[in-house]
């Protein structure tokens, strides 16, 4: 599914337009970029967790030249799934907390 795909399926299930429904999907892509990029998580519950994840500067190997290369330490945003979206994936219902 693309996002146009992704647009369509919104506002229909939503009952919205089309354009109202890029609107929604835009911002709230926007809003979790900003606040992952402050170094904020994001959570939403049943779907996963977005957050920022610190990698370690290390030595690679230039595949073509086999000569060590540095590589910077980074920040990359990382996803983690939610027990409800794990399970409707692997086709099972979530299991009910206690």
């Amino acid at each position: 599914m693309n996002k146009s795909e992704l647009v369509e399926a919104v506002a229909k299930s939503a009952d919205m337009t089309k354009v109202d429904a890029e609107k929604a999907i835009n911002a709230v892509v926007e809003t979790i970029v900003k606040t992952v990029a402050k170094g904020d998580d994001v959570a939403l519950i049943g779907f996963g967790s977005f957050k920022p994840s610190k990698r370690a500067a290390r030595t690679g190997k230039n595949p073509k030249t086999g000569e060590a290369l540095k590589i910077a330490a980074t920040t990359v945003p990382k996803f983690s799934a939610g027990a409800t979206f794990k399970a409707a994936v692997a086709g099972k219902k979530a299991a009910k907390k206690k």
